[in-house]
């Protein structure tokens, strides 16, 4: 599907496709739609009758095979789900998927695109996102990018393309996708009846595109206000509240980051970017920050950001974490 903002930016890649390249590299921020974007371009540059502005048809063979997720000119490559940590979901714990693409799954799609093609033309491979690609993932896929096979399109997805290696980026026509305006991403949002949808596109960067979790919403409240009242019991009461409602460390850590920032925002600034509804809580906080301190807690987030996915000991993590918060409103000792 493409989104009602991203109209502009189908208009304009359709004056690229008289002169196709061997690579698209599609850039944005997160949550704006580029891999919906991409999987569309796909469908698009596969249908038998695509109509007015490359539209694809959706009735011929090729869409019925992209609606049953079985197109045989088509492959994705996404970050696989690491095999010992799916055997301990079997046994109640939960099941981490690795931010990377191996080059197992690379040797394969090339192994695909030097086959010919089942319908004797055009076959796609979409990476996303391609800055998850490992190393040795990235030489391989580099690899075929300098030496395309013909009839062989390559769309990749990235929201951080600096992280890919610089010979990708030089083979790779730079396509750069349109965020929606603020109104755009409200009426998105109010049309997917999210609640309180100012407040929550804020929270998530001005990116419409998030899974909403009401229950989630509800608990994330519980834990700002917890932040906006820092004391010993809030502490614990934040730490309970994580473990109660089993949410990964990394959530827990992403809300707090978030606080953190628009602290020091207002204090250097006097901006918010996240939690502009609770400007009136948050100005008082920051008046009451030690600026050295606060910065102390956001190493000490950082540090700790890499085991957001562990299961070990959260709540002991997050009560040590939260102890660091509470010195940043702490009182200097007199002399």
């Amino acid at each position: 599907m493409r989104y009602p903002w991203q109209v502009s930016d189908w208009r304009r890649i359709g004056t690229e496709r008289e002169r196709l390249p061997n690579a698209w590299l599609l850039t944005g921020p997160a949550g704006i739609g580029k891999r919906a974007f991409a999987e569309s371009l796909a469908v698009s540059l596969l249908c038998d009758e695509p109509g007015e502005d490359f539209v694809a048809c959706g009735r011929c063979e090729s869409c019925r095979w992209f609606a049953a997720g079985n197109h045989p000119d088509y492959r994705c490559l996404t970050p696989d789900t690491d095999e010992d940590e799916a055997r301990e979901g079997k046994e109640g714990k939960s099941v981490r998927k690795l931010p990377v693409i191996k080059i197992e799954a690379v040797r394969e799609v090339i192994e695909f695109a030097h086959l010919t093609s089942h319908r004797s033309g055009r076959r796609v491979i979409l990476v996303a996102p391609a800055e998850s690609l490992n190393p040795s993932a990235a030489n391989a896929l580099l690899k075929i990018l300098e030496e395309p096979p013909e009839g062989v399109l390559f769309l990749l997805v990235a929201y951080a393309p600096q992280r890919l290696l610089p010979t990708i980026r030089s083979r790779c026509r730079p396509f750069a996708l349109t965020a929606p305006s603020r109104d755009e991403a409200l009426a998105w949002l109010a049309g997917q009846g999210v609640a309180n949808p100012a407040a929550e596109l804020a929270h998530h960067g001005g990116a419409p595109l998030f899974d909403h979790d009401p229950h989630l919403a509800t608990v994330r409240k519980g834990f700002l206000e917890a932040l906006a009242n820092p004391s010993m019991t809030s502490v614990l009461g934040l730490a309970e509240l994580v473990e109660k409602n089993k949410l990964p460390l990394s959530v827990a850590l992403e809300w707090l980051q978030k606080w953190l920032v628009d602290l020091a925002s207002l204090s250097l600034a006097g901006s918010l970017r996240y939690h502009p509804d609770l400007e009136g809580v948050l100005v008082p906080l920051a008046r009451r920050a030690d600026t050295a301190r606060l910065m102390r807690c956001q190493d000490a987030l950082t540090a700790l950001a890499p085991f957001g996915q562990h299961t070990l000991n959260i709540r002991l993590q997050l009560e040590a974490l939260l102890m660091e918060y509470l010195r940043v409103f702490a009182r200097a000792n007199p002399g």
